[in-house]
Formats: structure tokens, sequence, C-alpha cells
């Protein structure tokens, strides 16, 4: 596994990552969340080697990132930011030097490239020269040099930065096959790559871990968990906001939108993880509404990332 201690950088009076302990396993695919400037990218620096830490350590499967740094990386892919390649190299080229550099030779090496070009779907610009590539072109050949050695982490610092939405998908696909035999961890701003690959999320802010959990329990933690969204018709009477006043189990009720006789109500239940919709249905049955669509939100990740990262609260 990946162990984390108590990591810490302060670049002069700036403490720029506070701390941080966490765990990553095989198997494991640990979203690293935070807004601009949380310390995403340092702490991604410092658990591959880049940097130094000012404290604590990163222990890479077994192997001490600052006493037995070679025998760390050695098992590490790393994806840094912005895609650093060497721009006058041909995709070819660069791969085969990256492969050199790790070890391979002879046929082995060939055949290493080979597998990873046709992998990360650059066979198609193996003869051309990094820098007439765009941008999502760059960011897989970066990508491509992550996983050419297979190695048994991978850190990812904004993998599909860049991607247009089928390569996103393509590189999504990869890293979920890798994750039966490795520990990623991946850091992103963009919450949807959370659902899309993520079996664990992590949220940093101001350098400090704030939340830890799956997708899901992430969801939970949302003012929307458990709320039933309902499209109803018909006579509201006193209005739409007091259709459930005193029903069993409901708590408030807000109308989102109201056109005449029309309306979408979200109806928020006491306990957000009891099965209220048979319920809901019948109170509008006998009131005289009518329904044309029902649906309960899981709630949602960006209204918990705004929430944590901007009350600073410990999770």
């Amino acid at each position: 596994m990946i162990e984390v201690k108590s990591l810490t950088k302060q670049f002069g009076n700036h403490l720029a990552v506070d701390k941080i302990s966490f765990t990553a396993k095989k198997g494991e695919i640990l979203g690293f969340l935070g807004p601009n400037g949380a310390g995403k990218s340092t702490t991604m620096r410092m658990i591959t080697g880049f940097f130094p830490p000012t404290d604590g350590t990163v222990v890479i499967g077994g192997s001490d990132i600052q006493t037995q740094s070679i025998a760390a990386r050695k098992k590490i892919g790393y994806l840094p930011e912005n895609a650093p390649v060497y721009p006058d190299m041909t995709v070819s080229s660069y791969l085969d030097f990256c492969a050199e550099i790790r070890g391979f030779s002879g046929s082995k090496k060939t055949k290493r490239v080979s597998e990873t070009l046709e992998r990360c779907f650059l066979t198609n610009v193996r003869n051309q020269p990094v820098n007439t590539l765009s941008k999502g072109y760059k960011q897989r050949v970066c990508f491509a040099q992550s996983i050419l050695h297979d190695p048994e982490y991978l850190i990812l610092d904004e993998p599909t930065d860049g991607l247009d939405p089928n390569q996103k998908h393509e590189v999504r696909l990869m890293i979920r096959e890798m994750s039966a035999t490795k520990a990623i961890i991946f850091s992103t701003h963009i919450l949807d790559e959370v659902d899309a690959v993520c079996s664990r999320a992590m949220i940093i802010s101001d350098g400090k871990v704030v939340a830890d959990d799956t997708p899901d329990g992430l969801r939970r933690r949302s003012a929307f968990h458990g709320a039933v969204v309902m499209n109803v018709q018909g006579n509201a009477g006193s209005g739409w906001d007091g259709l459930f006043t005193g029903v069993e189990g409901i708590k408030n009720v807000s109308v989102v939108d109201e056109d005449g006789d029309r309306a979408t109500l979200r109806i928020f239940p006491e306990n957000p993880e009891a099965s209220v919709v048979d319920h809901i249905i019948a109170v509008t049955g006998q009131k005289g509404v009518t329904f044309s669509s029902v649906f309960v939100e899981q709630g949602r990740l960006d209204d918990v990332f705004r929430d944590i990262t901007t009350s600073k609260g410990e999770a």
C-alpha cells in the first residue's frame, strides 16, 4: 500500500500541506479532491519524491520515499500536472527513451513501447514530434510513460485534463481496469471524475484533509440526499408548500417551480434514509393532486464539496 504519514510542506511562511495522513491500498482508486491552491499537487509531488517534505514521510510498498528513494520510485508511475514531455522527440522515441530509463532493452523494450502505444491509442501519431500534437494527445503521451513499466502504484495528477469526452472515457476505462492490481491516487478538481472512476474520495482544503469517504458516503452528507422531487398538478388549496403540512415523516417542502395548477416540489423527509415515496404518492392522491413524475435525490457532490471546503469542518 501507499502510506502517507503526517506529510507536511512549508514554503517560507506558507504552510501548503499540514500533517496529511492516509493509506491507499491495491484495488483502490483514491480520488484526491480540493479547490485550487488546496495542496493537491504539492502532496502528489512529495508522495513521488519530487519534493522533499518539511516533515513526515511516505512509504511506497514498504520503501520509504526519503531513505529508500530509488526503491520507492521504481514502484511508482507518475503523471505530473501539465504533461511535461520532450517536445522535439517523436512519440515513439520519447517512450523508447522512457523505457530505457526504466531498465528495458532489446526486444522487451520494443514490445513494451508498442503495447503502450496501442493501449493509450497513440499508434496513429507514433512518428509525430510531440510539439505537433494537441493538448489531449500530449496528455496521453505523458499518461503512457506513467504506465509503461507496469508500476504497482499510480499517482495521476489531473490525468484527463485537456481530453475530449471520448478520450476521457477511454482513460477512465484504462484506470478502472488497472485498479484491480494497483493502488491509484487520482488528483482532480472535476467532481464527475469521482463518480466515473473513484472508489474512495478524499477532500483537502488549506492543506488539510477535511473529508475521506466513498462517493456515496459523501453524497449522503448533501442537504438534498433523500429528498423526493415530484411534478404535480391539481388544486393546491392553501398553496403547494402547505400540501404536506402535518404529514407524518415529512420535514418540509420547497416549491422548485410553479406554473398555474402545475408545480415541481422538493419534499424533505424527516429521515433521509427512509423510503417515503409510496407515502407521498398516497397523500397526493388523498388531496386530489396528481403527479407526472417522482424521483429520490441521491445527493449532490458539488454541494458537499462547496460546504466542506468553505466551512473547513473536519470530517
